[in-house]
């Protein structure tokens, strides 16, 4: 990593938009950050935060882009940027500090980079004509080109911005780690998380699962749980990377087969969550643990990973909690206008680290 900072000759300060749509459509998350680099290193202040609900319409939408025809992805594609540009100049309505640039990861549709593709939308072109701001997105394309996942993206910010941490865990609709290996950074997805949980809490007219109640009602089905922990993924070697295909077509097929109640499909997969994320921390010992993502507000998903694991799991802030990926997406903007890498190999398996990104100004 040392070779990012040694590109560094000088202190410099920005501040930048991060937007972050996750895979559990829990809304657009909007971060204002201040980034500073001196004496060697980067820190951030968050300025501003806040999550932008998604109508009913647009959060149909979403849910359905994947079902869209070419012609129709692309013009979704262009209304929700307008979209999210209009909700980026109401967020900014009161600020008067100058802003350098967004950094928009877009709502990912589809993510298969075994084929060469993933697909964000939110057009950043777009973006920076309703907002008037410089606006980089697409993170993912050129590392996928290079022959890599294409994912995770957020382990740079992990180690320039949270390196006073062992593991960066972080659970949204998907859970993923990220922590330093000797001398390289390591990052993967571990398994499905708030997608699973989400997926079957819906079925019972809920959301999601607040703090467990629903699982808690269930019972942990054996069978189902050995051949939750034996797919297929679980014994890969990172860099590897899961999408809502893999989810439908692996892991609720799975889950599809078994005629049990709902509510023990949900606590086997909490059972499960915990057994695949202990897993990972396990082979570390006495460490210390950052735990974001809106799975890490679950109360229950939390003491299940913690009765499987002696390493120190901390909740930090609600703000890091809630906004720590929209914080270290607006980073990652900062870092393509110094033309820094923001994208790593050592996580995503391709061949070389790359400034990823498309600038519309």
């Amino acid at each position: 990593m040392e070779t990012h900072n040694k590109k560094m000759q000088s202190p410099c300060s920005f501040r930048a938009i991060g937007v972050m749509s996750g895979t559990s459509l829990d809304g657009l998350d909007l971060s204002l950050a201040h980034y500073n680099y001196a004496d060697g290193g980067w820190s951030f202040d968050l300025l501003e935060a806040s999550t932008i609900q998604y109508e009913r319409e647009i959060h149909d939408s979403l849910s359905n882009s994947m079902n869209l025809n070419g012609r129709e992805l692309m013009e979704f594609d262009a209304s929700y940027g307008k979209w999210i540009g209009e909700k980026i100049n109401d967020f900014v309505s009161n600020s008067d500090c100058k802003i350098d640039v967004i950094g928009n990861h877009g709502h990912t549709v589809f993510h298969n980079p075994q084929k060469g593709i993933s697909t964000q939308i939110g057009n950043g072109a777009h973006i920076a004509a309703v907002t008037g701001i410089p606006c980089v997105s697409n993170f993912r394309t050129g590392d996928i080109a290079r022959n890599g996942q294409g994912a995770p993206l957020v382990p740079i910010g992990d180690e320039l911005l949270f390196s006073q941490y062992d593991f960066c865990l972080n659970i949204g609709g998907i859970a993923n780690i990220s922590f330093k290996d000797k001398s390289k950074r390591v990052a993967y997805d571990i398994c499905p998380a708030n997608m699973a949980l989400n997926h079957l809490s819906q079925i019972q007219k809920f959301p999601f699962d607040t703090n467990g109640v629903l699982g808690k009602n269930g019972k942990i089905n054996s069978s189902l749980l050995d051949e939750l922990n034996g797919i297929e993924f679980y014994g890969q070697q990172g860099p590897k990377s899961l999408g809502r295909e893999w989810f439908e077509s692996t892991f609720l097929t799975v889950l599809n087969r078994y005629n049990i109640s709902n509510f023990d499909k949900l606590r086997t997969c909490y059972e499960h969550i915990a057994f695949q994320v202990a897993n990972v921390l396990n082979f570390r010992s006495d460490a210390t643990v950052l735990a974001t993502g809106g799975g890490s507000k679950n109360e229950f998903l939390i003491d299940c990973i913690k009765q499987k694991t002696s390493n120190r799991i901390i909740i930090p802030d609600a703000e890091i909690i809630d906004f720590k990926e929209a914080i270290v997406f607006g980073f990652l903007a900062v870092l393509y206008l110094l033309n820094i890498p923001n994208c790593l190999s050592s996580v995503t398996g391709a061949k070389t680290d790359s400034v990823g990104g498309c600038l519309y100004k």
